[in-house]
């Protein structure tokens, strides 16, 4: 890792760790768009990961993020991608965890919208840090978790139009199972999954920024 003329950060190549998260994204993908439930669903399902994955790469040498934060993205673009595969209402491991925990609908929805806040809490806390944009803690936690809900909010305006362009037909994209307050209740997973980001991964993640520093 070494420092442009710019002050911006270059890095040399591709970590193993790297490569290994991009190949077994891209194995992940592919076994997702083979035979899915139903294919449109899942266009829109993995529509952020396609999103993501070359954003990724075209940055990678000018501003790599940590090693921590490209783990995260790859765990929800598998997320996404399971859910894109059997839409999210009939993932096999929700319904395992709807029999262990007594539930009464398929929780997996409720994993992807905590990951749609844990994940982008981080990517938004390291962009803020980097670029010097916030300094104390207290505002950068607090922006942290409006770019979550703010996100959020946008995905429920998307399913919100979806809805409103399909009809029945997006009630696979839409998943919400019967649940008169599905749009508030995700609202709630991404700003609990944002909030417990913060508090589990921020040390760990400014170790980690400190050390692409160096």
């Amino acid at each position: 890792m070494r420092f442009s003329l710019t002050g911006e950060f270059v890095t040399s190549a591709p970590k193993p760790l790297h490569w290994l998260l991009i190949a077994a994204t891209l194995a992940v993908l592919t076994w997702s768009g083979l035979a899915p439930y139903d294919r449109a669903t899942w266009w829109m399902e993995v529509a952020p990961a396609l999103i993501a994955l070359p954003l990724l790469v075209a940055t990678y040498r000018r501003f790599p993020l940590t090693d921590l934060l490209y783990c995260l993205i790859a765990l929800h673009a598998v997320v996404l991608m399971v859910g894109g595969a059997y839409t999210y209402a009939r993932v096999p491991f929700g319904f395992d965890l709807q029999h262990w925990l007594h539930l009464q609908r398929n929780p997996y929805d409720r994993i992807g919208h905590f990951m749609q806040g844990f994940v982008p809490a981080l990517a938004a806390r390291e962009i803020l840090l980097r670029g010097g944009h916030v300094t104390g803690k207290r505002m950068l936690g607090f922006l942290c978790l409006c770019v979550v809900m703010a996100i959020s909010a946008w995905y429920e305006l998307i399913e919100w139009g979806a809805a409103v362009a399909l009809g029945q037909g997006a009630d696979e994209f839409l998943g919400t199972q019967g649940d008169a307050w599905d749009t508030q209740s995700d609202m709630l997973m991404a700003m609990i999954g944002g909030a417990a980001a913060l508090l589990l991964l921020a040390r760990w993640q400014d170790q980690q920024i400190a050390r692409l520093r160096r």
